[in-house]
């Protein structure tokens, strides 16, 4: 069965679901899009990898990586390989160099693991004929990630601070703010303070 590449287009608050993030996945060669509802530790793994913030301590999906490192197994790419009854599955093909292994995963772990890994996402065209949705060229416009601008996660949440509210801080003052989002745990804020750092470099 031909293998279809898709790309992380973006993460958003699930309008359906209350504490649910949409992870949308893009064809790379065609207008179809894969929307998957995935829970809010996941939604933060995806996110913060996205981002390439640095938590602490390990995560969950981070332990992986250490883990398949010690043991020279390595992430060749990420298959979203079933739908059924609305739910999606999907799997993990390892490999140690001399056998390949596929493990049965979430798609929403499956893609935080595969991240980590800089592993490529498919799907079968069976998956999108049946779930993908193709965008009207208007809102294509809207929805469109540029090449150079990494997607990152869009969460509505009225005690988040605005990247506007960063200009008036030193450097200094934003590095203290950087440091207690990420003991917080708080990505979110981290993003934005690191993307108002990003622009004075």
């Amino acid at each position: 069965m031909k293998k279809i590449k898709l790309e992380i287009l973006g993460l958003s608050s699930s309008q359906s679901q209350t504490g649910s993030f949409a992870l949308v996945l893009g064809e790379v060669e065609g207008n179809r899009r894969l929307p998957i509802i995935i829970g809010m530790f996941e939604a933060q793994a995806i996110a913060i990898e996205i981002e390439k913030i640095i938590p602490n301590r390990p995560m969950t999906h981070d332990l992986f990586k250490s883990f398949a490192n010690h043991f020279h197994f390595t992430i060749e790419e990420i298959i979203i390989s079933d739908l059924k009854e609305g739910v999606f599955f999907a799997k993990i093909i390892c490999t140690d160099g001399l056998k390949k292994i596929e493990i049965d995963a979430r798609p929403s772990d499956a893609i935080a693991i595969g991240l980590r890994f800089d592993s490529l996402i498919y799907t079968y065209e069976n998956i999108l004929a049946e779930a993908g949705i193709v965008l009207t060229d208007e809102v294509e416009e809207e929805a469109e990630v540029k090449p150079e601008t990494k997607p990152r996660a869009k969460r509505e949440s009225k005690k988040s601070t605005s990247s506007d509210d960063f200009k008036n801080y030193t450097t200094e003052r934003l590095n203290e703010l950087l440091k207690e989002a990420i003991d917080k745990e708080d990505y979110e804020r981290a993003a934005k303070i690191r993307d108002e750092l990003s622009k004075r470099n």
